[in-house]
């Protein structure tokens, strides 16, 4: 797959512990975008940080390790693959039944690929 020049990406903010049929959401949602062929997603843990529901704020400080840390998932493809991609997220997260954050930007995809020999 070629991706080079100007791309989007969708930054998906959720918990740690949210979950949809027993999974890690972030896994299911990272799986289902290897199955719909978008070009990669990457899954970062925060050390802290608050959403829409959040009572407090959750930490990996030592004093209050919490099992709830932010999560967020960036996945970037043409413009086309992540509009096309982003209502199946809406829809896993929906079923879950967390609450989310979605945000979309726009990217210059400089390299993307195996190392060139």
């Amino acid at each position: 797959m070629k991706l080079q020049g100007q791309g989007k990406l969708l930054r998906i903010f959720i918990g740690e512990a949210d979950r949809l049929d027993h999974h890690a959401l972030y896994e299911v949602i990272v799986r289902t975008a290897k199955e719909q062929g978008v070009a990669g997603a990457t899954v970062l843990r925060g050390i802290e940080g608050f959403g829409a529901n959040s009572r407090f704020i959750h930490t990996a400080k030592i004093l209050r390790l919490s099992e709830d840390l932010p999560i967020v998932i960036e996945i970037v493809d043409t413009e086309e693959k992540i509009k096309a991609f982003q209502p199946v997220v809406d829809q896993l997260i929906d079923r879950s039944g967390c609450s989310a954050m979605i945000t979309l930007e726009g990217v210059e995809v400089l390299r993307y690929g195996p190392a060139r020999a």
